[in-house]
C-alpha cells in the first residue's frame, strides 16, 4: 500500500468512528434545539417545611467551621432546621462542631460519631436513619452552598410529582476553566434531561430529597447522591436539576491532579449503570432516553475514544514512520495545553475529552476490581475552599 492510500484509509476509519462516536451527542442536541429548556421542571411554590441538612465529615478540623458558619448563613428559618452530622474522623472535628454549637439553640445539632471508617455510603444511610424533618438535604463540607439554596429545593420539593432535586456549581474555587468547561456542558444536559423526564446525576455539595422518599444505599457504593436519585426514581418519583440551586465546588486543572477526584467519581457513576442496567428502556423516557445517553457518554464512548487513539497512533507510526510520532505529540501537547486552561476556544472540547479519559480509567479500574467507599482528603482543595 502507498504512503498517499494508507493514509486516506486510516483517516477513514477514524472518520467513521468520530461519527459514530459523535451520533448521540448529536441527537442530544438536536433535542435541546427543538425543547430549548429553561429551570426546571418543576411547579414551584414557596413553602417553608422543616429541613435536616446531613454533613459527613472526616478529618475536616481545617474548615468545618467555616462550613457551618455559612449553613448558618443560609436564607431559611434555623429553628426549622436540624444539623445531622456522622462523623469518622481521628482529628478535633467533632471536638469543634460540638464547641461551635454550645451556645446555640438553633439550629439543632445531631452528632453521630463513628468508632471507624466504614465508607460513606454506610455513613450517610445512618444520618438519613437519623433524619427527623420532611425534606433531607445532603451537603459536603468542603463546597460553598448560596444563601438561596434550600428554600429553592423546598420550592421544587412542594411539586408533588417531584421527590429529589440537584443544584449546579455556580463557581469552581480554584479557577479550574477544564472543569468549568464541563460543568456547564453538564448542566445543559442536565436541564434536558429534567424537562423530558428526569436527571441521572445527582451533586454532592448539594441534593435535596423528600424523606419518606430515601431509600438505602449500596455499603459499597462510591455514587452515593447519584444512586439515591436513581432508585428514587426507580419508585417513580421524579427527581431533577435546578440550575437556580448553586454551590460552588473546588477542582483542579492540572492533568494528573485531576485523576483521583474525577477517576473516583467516573468509578461510582459506571457501576452503578452497570448494576441498574435492568432499568434501561423502562421508567419512562428516564430508561429510554435518559439513561440510554449516559451509558453511551460513560461506558461506550471512552472506549471509542481510546480506540480512535490507538489506531490513530498505530496507523501513523505504520503508514509514515517516525514521521507518524507527530500524532501523539499532538495530543500529549493538546493535554498539557487543555490541563493548564490554555486551549482558548478549544479548551471546552479539552474538558469533554478530560472527563472521558477519566471514564476509560475508571473502567479499567473496576474491571480490575478496585474502588471501596471510603474517600481522601485532598488538602490542596481544601485549601481553596477557605
Amino acid at each position: 500500500m502507498n504512503l498517499r492510500g494508507g493514509v486516506t484509509r486510516l483517516l477513514a476509519i477514524v472518520g467513521g468512528l468520530v461519527a459514530l462516536t459523535g451520533l448521540p451527542y448529536a441527537i442530544y442536541i438536536i433535542l435541546y434545539e427543538l425543547r430549548k429548556p429553561e429551570g426546571s421542571p418543576a411547579k414551584k411554590e414557596p413553602v417553608e417545611p422543616a429541613v435536616s441538612v446531613v454533613l459527613p465529615t472526616y478529618n475536616e478540623a481545617d474548615i468545618v467551621e467555616t462550613k457551618l458558619e455559612d449553613l448558618l448563613e443560609l436564607d431559611y428559618p434555623m429553628e426549622k432546621v436540624e444539623l445531622v452530622v456522622v462523623d469518622s474522623s481521628d482529628d478535633e472535628t467533632p471536638e469543634l462542631i460540638e464547641a461551635f454549637f454550645e451556645d446555640r439553640d438553633a439550629p439543632e445539632l445531631t452528632l453521630l460519631r463513628e468508632d471507624e471508617r466504614r465508607g460513606l455510603a454506610v455513613a450517610l444511610n445512618e444520618a438519613y436513619a437519623a433524619a427527623d424533618n420532611e425534606v433531607v438535604v445532603k451537603t459536603d463540607c468542603d463546597s460553598k452552598v448560596a444563601p438561596d439554596a434550600i428554600r429553592e429545593a423546598v420550592a421544587n420539593l412542594a411539586d408533588p410529582d417531584v421527590a429529589a432535586v440537584t443544584g449546579r456549581n455556580a463557581e469552581v474555587l480554584g479557577g479550574s476553566k477544564v472543569e468549568r468547561g464541563y460543568r456547564d456542558v453538564q448542566s445543559k444536559i442536565q436541564t434536558l434531561e429534567s424537562h423530558l423526564d428526569s436527571t441521572f446525576i445527582f451533586h454532592g455539595p448539594f441534593s435535596a430529597f423528600e424523606r419518606d422518599a430515601i431509600r438505602p444505599i449500596d455499603e459499597d457504593s462510591i455514587a452515593d447522591d447519584t444512586e439515591l436519585a436513581l432508585k428514587i426514581r426507580k419508585e417513580g418519583g421524579r427527581v431533577v436539576f435546578d440550575p437556580a440551586i448553586r454551590y460552588r465546588e473546588a477542582a483542579h486543572s492540572s492533568f494528573g491532579k485531576r485523576r483521583q477526584q474525577k477517576d473516583r467519581r467516573a468509578m461510582g457513576l459506571l457501576r452503578l449503570l452497570w448494576r441498574q442496567r435492568g432499568m434501561v428502556g423502562r421508567y419512562g423516557k428516564y430508561g429510554r432516553v435518559v439513561l440510554p445517553f449516559n451509558w453511551w457518554f460513560m461506558i461506550i464512548s471512552p472506549w471509542l475514544i481510546a480506540g480512535m487513539v490507538g489506531i490513530a497512533t498505530l496507523g501513523a507510526l505504520t503508514v509514515g514512520g517516525p514521521v507518524g510520532l507527530v500524532v501523539p505529540s499532538a495530543l500529549a501537547a493538546v493535554v498539557l495545553l487543555g490541563s493548564r486552561d490554555a486551549l482558548g476556544p478549544f479548551q471546552l472540547l479539552y474538558s469533554l475529552f478530560d472527563t472521558q479519559v477519566s471514564l476509560f480509567r475508571a473502567s479499567l479500574k473496576l474491571l480490575a476490581g478496585k474502588g471501596d467507599g471510603t474517600w481522601d482528603v485532598d488538602q490542596e482543595l481544601r485549601e481553596a475552599f477557605n
